[in-house]
């Protein structure tokens, strides 16, 4: 009988492994795909050598994967759909997942942490009310556990669009003040920058060419950034094209203000780290400095109370 649990734990856990490495993968194969299509391009192949062509992960893993997990989020309420569409578009889209992955991927989770805690508490003498409890908290942990992975990457990408934003406010006042416009601007900062903020401005320019207005990409640009900063900037460049004020002078004040709000939170930073420290000191280093001075000094007193 334990045989069969371990060989069903072994296939769940083969499963969400394989999902996962899929899942990791598929941007590069996706990426890879694109440029072997192109590369085609001119050429007449038949629709079956163009899906031999595709590696076998594409055309017989990856199906699988995907429709196990739409299966697995159909369990899952639908209210909730629309607030993690804005969620995970704001920690970037990572490895190209949509709504339906993501939440498969926690149902995924809660069963694997599910069946792993059945598994252990079948190896322990653990009864079985208590076995059902930990069952439970262990699924319930795991359906959360990618939530708390997405808050994570949510909180590092806006530390890195904040980092980014003086330099590029920099660069797009001097690429305005040399004569670009700012569409064009935005355009030269996203070609000769590789940051995540040139992959927003990238985005931005790329939305206006497909007839999007500059309000509605920069807006939503700020909505799914979620950086005060960005929506100051965003804000102040559509009210000035709003009121036909020059937009180099815009720049060049925002420029100036990103410069000194990112010398405060230095010196913010530099304050907060003579706080910091003070834990690792006390509950470390004094500890051990305590150990190594009064170390030789504890028989001797042991010995003087004994002897009294």
């Amino acid at each position: 009988m334990e045989g069969i649990y371990i060989l069903l734990f072994g296939f769940v856990v083969g499963g969400a492994v394989l999902t996962l490495l899929l899942g990791l993968r598929g941007q590069s194969e996706s990426q890879a795909l694109e440029q072997e299509r192109i590369y085609s391009v001119g050429t007449t192949l038949t629709l079956e050598e163009v899906e031999l062509s595709q590696p076998f992960s594409e055309r017989v893993l990856r199906p699988i994967s995907e429709s196990i997990l739409r299966s697995l989020a159909r369990l899952t309420p639908r209210q909730n759909l629309q607030e993690m569409q804005h969620r995970l578009e704001v920690a970037g889209r990572p490895y190209g997942w949509s709504v339906v992955d993501y939440m498969g991927l926690r149902v995924l989770t809660a069963l694997l942490s599910a069946v792993l805690a059945f598994i252990l508490t079948m190896l322990g003498d653990v009864a079985l009310l208590q076995r059902l409890f930990l069952m439970v908290a262990a699924g319930g942990l795991g359906y959360f556990l990618p939530v708390l992975w997405l808050r994570w990457r949510i909180n590092d990408r806006k530390s890195k669009l904040l980092r980014a934003l003086p330099d590029g406010l920099d660069m797009l006042n001097i690429c305005v003040g040399a004569g670009l416009g700012f569409d064009a601007a935005l355009s030269r900062v996203g070609d000769v920058w590789k940051t995540l903020l040139a992959d927003e401005f990238n985005r931005v320019v790329t939305e206006i060419r497909l007839g999007r207005t500059r309000r509605e990409a920069l807006l939503d640009m700020a909505a799914r950034t979620e950086v005060m900063e960005i929506e100051n900037f965003v804000a102040t460049i559509v009210q000035a094209d709003q009121l036909g004020v020059s937009i180099a002078k815009v720049l060049r004040t925002q420029a100036e203000q990103m410069r000194i709000l990112r010398r405060q939170r230095a010196e913010e930073a530099a304050r907060q780290a003579t706080i910091k420290l003070l834990f690792p000191l006390v509950f470390l280093v004094f500890p051990s400095m305590l150990a190594v001075l009064l170390g030789p000094a504890v028989p001797q007193i042991i010995e003087t109370l004994g002897s009294l």
